[in-house]
């Protein structure tokens, strides 16, 4: 598909400006910046982000930006919703009103965007869809989805802790279960992915309440979680900032988190910070959900404007992290996953 010959106007965007995080979820600070694309030769791209809440969606958010610039042939228009559906439909009707050439849609929720996803077709603007997948009764409404296998990625998490458990002896696996914010696409899969294997190795899900991906909820569910059941020895967080808020938890409660402590604490995303924990023992299991989609971005929109066509569905590569290697690799679907020892060494060659 060729991009369109346009004639821009003047538009007025808020680019975030990305700050540095130490492992929790932060909220990225908005300036307001007048810039037009004085090159028509630019491919404008609207990108309607769902929030902040996390350091991996600030990876995520780092690696459109880093693709998407100038240099590379980009006008971005960057929009933050700030975890609200209302203002993700608003940002895309702005971005067809503007004329944009692309727009790249990581949604809060997978359901709610048939009408303004209509409209974008009718405007003829290509729609990629990152992250969480959505939910619409027409499939032609978006061009492309990127993003992870997520109940995938339950399933392995699962199976490691099968083998883990069987390995060391656990008589009884009680797990409190953190979900992700109801309704995303994250949260549905890891959810199915543990209440099926809970159901199948026959383990007791004590709690279960969202987290909303966040830190200090995680902690705040966490806190609630230990008052009522005090046989919990598993927590399963479903992303790393969850994971942080339910250990500082679980340790002012005066109980220990790792292989030899009263508590194992799995999760998922492999941030930086998650994986310090992960070196450290505080969270056992990490299993990864790339946040890098911005290459996959960009190669699809080249396809496009060479006329080719694209797959409707790419999954990201994901790896998998213990503290140990007390389990070497798991099998979903007949497929076998290798489990990597997480090292500095590793850690330290990580993109995020």
């Amino acid at each position: 598909m060729k991009r369109k010959n346009k004639i821009f106007r003047k538009v007025i965007i808020v680019l975030a400006v990305l700050a540095l995080l130490t492992g929790c979820a932060g909220q990225e600070p908005e300036a307001e910046d007048t810039r037009t694309p004085t090159d028509d030769n630019l491919i404008v791209v609207g990108v309607s982000q769902e929030g902040s809440e996390s350091v991996w969606r600030t990876a995520n958010t780092r690696s459109v930006k880093e693709t998407l610039t100038k240099e590379n042939g980009y006008f971005l228009i960057f929009k933050n919703a700030r975890q609200k559906q209302e203002n993700q439909i608003k940002a895309i009707r702005s971005f067809i009103q503007q004329d944009v050439d692309y727009i790249v849609l990581a949604p809060v929720t997978e359901t709610g965007w048939d009408t303004v996803l209509k409209e974008a077709k009718d405007a003829d603007i290509p729609v990629i869809i990152v992250d969480r997948m959505i939910d619409v009764s027409d499939d032609s409404l978006y061009t492309a989805w990127v993003g992870s296998n997520f109940k995938m990625e339950g399933q392995k998490a699962c199976e490691w802790l099968n083998a883990y458990a069987e390995a060391k002896g656990m008589k009884e696996v009680n797990i409190a279960h953190i979900q992700g914010t109801i309704g995303a696409s994250a949260q549905i899969g890891r959810t199915e992915g543990l209440e099926e294997a809970a159901k199948e190795y026959g383990w007791n899900i004590v709690a279960q309440q969202t987290g909303e991906f966040t830190q200090a909820k995680g902690q705040e569910v966490m806190e609630s979680m230990l008052k009522q059941h005090d046989n919990i020895n598993v927590v399963y967080c479903e992303n790393d900032n969850e994971a942080f808020g339910a250990i500082d938890a679980i340790e002012a409660a005066g109980k220990t988190v790792g292989p030899d402590g009263d508590i194992l604490v799995m999760s998922f995303d492999t941030t930086n910070a998650g994986l310090t924990d992960t070196l450290s023992g505080k969270i056992i299991c990490d299993t990864e959900c790339n946040p890098l989609h911005g290459p996959r971005v960009e190669e699809i929109i080249k396809k496009l404007e060479d006329g080719k066509d694209v797959d409707k569905k790419a999954y990201v590569e994901e790896e998998m992290f213990a503290y140990d290697d007390t389990v070497k690799s798991v099998k979903v679907d007949d497929k076998d996953y290798d489990v990597t020892k997480i090292t500095q060494e590793i850690l330290d060659k990580r993109a995020y």
